[in-house]
């Protein structure tokens, strides 16, 4: 197919526009993003990899669950998880590519040997191959952005910008854990969040760690920051959980707020929905959250 005629008016505009936010780039990388008509599965995965220091990666997670790299890209929904709610939303959207940052085969590595012959696996699988629908998973690289891009989509989700250093140590104006705890339901739309602490402890410095980096990563970044409040995704019981708790039974004023991880990482698929819009110009795309498997009552 021939690629339009560049507008050179547009191709100034828009260089201008990126030059005045303090972002320098290549100019033929703007000329080609300004004449790009059509991209295929594997040009999109190639520009968001092309962005990450030290990249690419391997071994790594960020593979293709479905589909190949040469088809033609129609729309792409962003999310966590690629249920069947949301294939079934991309199918409506005739958006034939599937952004996830989580697993699409119910373990960390997508191994699918174990599951053949399996009616919930094999529907999944022939839903996805007949409407001829790719999944990517993009957790790794998002991770590994100069400014993680999952940390910064759940800043901008709880509107703390403001307070934002592109690290994970927000000071925020003085409240309370249980102040905090109805900011985040409220913002992330969650009906009940898990905590340790005094509902009444005042906090200002959060530490914010977004999914599950482990307990133990948890427990030595707050050995080194002493924050007020730690929020996270999930942690064992046994390990962030109890350290907080002793810490409490021993005087400390310490606060920890338990988001889910899939709620704690959802911004992180609408930042991915931006990032698209910002450089991949024309191209169709919804940020659709998948929601958490696990109810409350």
């Amino acid at each position: 197919m021939k690629k339009p005629q560049s507008n050179r008016r547009d191709f100034l505009l828009k260089t201008s526009a990126i030059l005045g936010t303090g972002i320098f780039l290549n100019p033929l990388d703007l000329f080609a993003a300004s004449s790009k008509a059509e991209y295929t599965v594997g040009e999109i995965m190639d520009l968001f990899i092309s962005k990450v220091p030290n990249s690419p990666f391997s071994p790594t997670v960020d593979t293709l669950k479905s589909g190949n790299r040469d088809q033609q890209v129609t729309g792409i929904v962003t999310t966590m998880f690629a249920t069947l709610t949301v294939i079934r939303k991309a199918i409506e959207l005739k958006a034939n590519f599937i952004i996830v940052h989580e697993p699409t085969f119910y373990n960390h590595l997508d191994e699918t040997a174990w599951l053949d012959g399996d009616p919930v696996y094999e529907f999944k699988k022939n839903l996805l191959e007949e409407h001829g629908i790719a999944v990517w998973r993009n957790h790794d690289y998002v991770h590994s952005l100069q400014i993680d891009g999952v940390q910064k989509g759940v800043v901008d989700e709880l509107g703390w910008n403001a307070y934002y250093r592109q690290n994970a140590v927000l000071n925020l104006p003085e409240t309370t854990l249980g102040n905090l705890i109805e900011h985040i339901k409220e913002k992330m739309g969650v009906p009940a969040l898990r905590y340790v602490g005094n509902l009444d402890q005042k906090a200002s410095k959060i530490l914010l760690l977004p999914g599950a980096i482990g307990g133990r990563r948890q427990i030595e970044i707050m050995m080194q920051e002493k924050p007020d409040v730690l929020i996270c995704g999930e942690s064992p019981e046994w390990e962030t959980p109890e350290y907080v708790r002793n810490a409490n039974e021993m005087g400390e004023k310490l606060g920890l707020i338990v988001i889910g991880h899939s709620a704690s990482e959802e911004g992180g698929s609408e930042f991915m929905k931006t990032w698209i819009e910002e450089n991949v110009p024309g191209m169709p795309v919804t940020h659709f959250a998948s929601g958490n498997s696990l109810q409350v009552k």
